[in-house]
């Protein structure tokens, strides 16, 4: 008996992942994050422009602000950049990079020619500071409210749909307190 049950639980079992992995409402850019609704992971690192000066999140406290980990070895993180530099010519909230497993000279010429969309601009070159922000990859974006948590991370490239549609109402419901 049980090896007639064995291969029907296992196929009751697939047949409920597929269900959850191949829902259409599903969100695929949203991707689930263990750092949502907890505090964000304080950084300090040089700027990329200037490393005399440092980029520090703590320095945001109160604020609500975006944090995009992006590389110039990313080819999605080009095709963002354009949406980015619109968006902060927007002046909603600071937006902040942070440059992710990158050389320094590379990104300072990235930014040259394509414009800096950056209030400023964090170094990452080890990764560490990415890691404990769960990055994995670029473009990841996140928000993070003015009582220092994570409330949304988004992950490919950013567009100007996607920051009317999923970032202004979340910055809206920040700014009231809630996220």
């Amino acid at each position: 008996m049980w090896k007639f049950l064995l291969p029907f639980a296992a196929f009751v079992a697939l047949a409920v992942l597929f269900a959850f992995g191949l829902n259409p409402r599903r969100d695929i850019h949203a991707l689930p994050s263990p750092l949502i609704g907890k505090p964000a992971p304080v950084f300090t690192l040089t700027d990329v422009l200037d490393e005399s000066r440092t980029v520090s999140n703590a320095a945001l406290k109160g604020q609500v602000y975006i944090l995009n980990v992006w590389g110039t070895w990313c080819a999605e993180c080009r095709a963002e950049h354009e949406a980015l530099l619109a968006i902060s010519q927007q002046h909603v909230v600071p937006l902040i990079g942070l440059v992710y497993m990158d050389q320094r000279d590379k990104a300072k010429l990235w930014l040259d020619q394509l414009g800096n969309p950056y209030q400023a601009v964090a170094f990452d070159n080890d990764g560490r500071t990415a890691i404990d922000w769960g990055v994995y990859g670029a473009p990841e974006t996140f928000l993070v409210d003015g009582q220092g948590r994570v409330i949304y991370k988004f992950i490919t490239p950013m567009t100007q749909q996607v920051w009317e549609q999923e970032f202004l109402p979340r910055i809206a419901a920040a700014r009231r307190g809630g996220a």
